[in-house]
C-alpha cells in the first residue's frame, strides 16, 4: 500500500539554527532524496495523519555529514514498557553498523527520542524519491508499532 502525503505539513529547515526556511508544496517531495546530499545545511520535517496514526507527530529527514547516510528523527508515542520489543525489532530490522540507531525514553513529554538511517531499512535504494524515502520510513514504523504492540500469546 502507498503512503499518500498529499495532506502533509512540509518544511525545509536549517540545521544550524532549526529554523524554517519555508513551507513547501507536496510536490517538493518528487525530487530525489540526494536533494538533501546538495543542501547538506537542511533538512525536511514532514507531518502526516500516516504518522499520527502510529504514535508519531513529525519526521525529521537530513543527510548526516559525516557516515554519508539518511538520518530520520522522530518522537515515538509508546509506553516505556516496550523498551526491549523495541531494541530487539530495531536490531533485526536494521541492517548497518552495531550503532544503527538511538533511542532513549523521555520522562518530561513521555516520548521515545528515535533516531536511525535510512540506509539500513529494507527497501531503501539511493535513487529514493524523497516521497518513497517518507513511504519507506512510514511503513517501517507501521510494522515497528504494530510488532512492538502484539500481545504475545
Amino acid at each position: 500500500m502507498e503512503a499518500n502525503f498529499s495532506n502533509a505539513y512540509i518544511e525545509r529547515c536549517s540545521k544550524e539554527t532549526e529554523t524554517m526556511i519555508s513551507i513547501e508544496s507536496t510536490s517538493f517531495l518528487n525530487q530525489p532524496i540526494k536533494y538533501l546530499k546538495e543542501h547538506k545545511n537542511e533538512f525536511i520535517y514532514l507531518e502526516s495523519i500516516l504518522f499520527e496514526e502510529i504514535g508519531v507527530e513529525g519526521i525529521s529527514l537530513e543527510a548526516d555529514d559525516v557516515f554519508g547516510t539518511y538520518d530520520v528523527m522522530l518522537g515515538l508515542k509508546l509506553q516505556k514498557k516496550f523498551d526491549p520489543l523495541l531494541r530487539e525489532y530495531l536490531n533485526s530490522n536494521l541492517d548497518g553498523e552495531p550503532s544503527k540507531f538511538d533511542l532513549m525514553f523521555s520522562h518530561d513529554d513521555g516520548l521515545w527520542d528515535l533516531n536511525f538511517a535510512l540506509n539500513y531499512v529494507a527497501g531503501y535504494k539511493e535513487d529514493l524519491s524523497i516521497s518513497d524515502a517518507f513511504q519507506l520510513i512510514q511503513q517501517f514504523l507501521s510494522n515497528l508499532v504494530g510488532t512492538v504492540k502484539k500481545p504475545t500469546s
